[in-house]
């Protein structure tokens, strides 16, 4: 014959021994437990399985539970209470979840594996809302961040730019220079003709009379003091000039 009384007790030593404080007696009033023996409450939270102990999550549940006088070939007295997180709706889900374990694991100790199946279903209902949340939080965030964007660099942006900057030096370099040199006005260019009637060209001339040694001497003009529609009077004057000294010297040597 079984003696319940006894697998009961031995049940409850070894909870106390693994649960340490999230294992408790309370009182049958507190409970919500239609019975006068002993309850006890388990405090249950999240677990990941990558880690021993509890993650950090706001879910938290208590699962009390009372013995019947014929457990463990009976389920347990259970009830369950949100510590924190949890709506009524899903502490129903989970009771029933809980209850089909209890009758499926009838003959041997079964609170520890209640309290484990509801350890799963919370970090499966919950953890996961947590972690999805945390990536909403983070793509929201990423959603919030400005990324300055310039005007991008063309051709056409460059050139323009370049023209305003070059402008802009332009204008600074003006700022710099003395008054007199802006407003002192350009000297003009003589013509070719100016050029011979001014008596540049017979100083030219006389140079090559006083000269005994060269028969002929070409003379040098800078271009810079002719204009280009003058540089036919320019040439006759030369023919000129030439022909006159030509016949000088021959006068000289008869």
């Amino acid at each position: 014959m079984t003696d319940f009384n006894q697998e009961q007790d031995m049940e409850i030593e070894a909870l106390e021994a693994i649960l340490m404080d999230e294992f408790k007696e309370i009182h049958p009033g507190e409970s919500g437990l239609n019975t006068s023996s002993r309850c006890f409450q388990i405090k249950v939270v999240a677990q990941d399985d990558d880690t021993d102990g509890p993650i950090t999550n706001p879910a938290q549940l208590a699962l009390i539970f009372s013995h019947t006088e014929r457990y463990p070939d009976e389920p347990p007295l259970l009830n369950l209470k949100s510590l924190q997180g949890i709506h009524v709706e899903d502490l129903r889900i989970l009771k029933e979840k809980l209850l089909q374990e209890a009758s499926e694991n009838l003959g041997m100790a079964m609170i520890y594996t209640l309290v484990t199946s509801a350890k799963e279903w919370l970090s499966d209902r919950f953890c996961q809302d947590s972690v999805d949340g945390s990536t909403e939080v983070e793509e929201a965030a990423k959603d919030d961040i400005v990324i300055p964007h310039g005007e991008p660099v063309t051709v056409e942006t460059f050139l323009a730019w370049r023209e305003r900057f070059e402008a802009e030096l332009a204008l600074e370099r003006a700022k710099l220079m003395p008054e007199s040199v802006l407003t002192a006005p350009k000297e003009k260019k003589l013509s070719g003709r100016q050029w011979f009637e001014s008596g540049r060209a017979k100083g030219v001339a006389a140079v090559n009379e006083e000269s005994d040694l060269e028969d002929e001497e070409d003379i040098d003009f800078d271009e810079d003091d002719f204009e280009d529609d003058d540089e036919e009077d320019m040439l006759e004057h030369y023919l000129a000039e030439k022909s006159d000294s030509s016949a000088h010297s021959s006068r000289r040597a008869s």
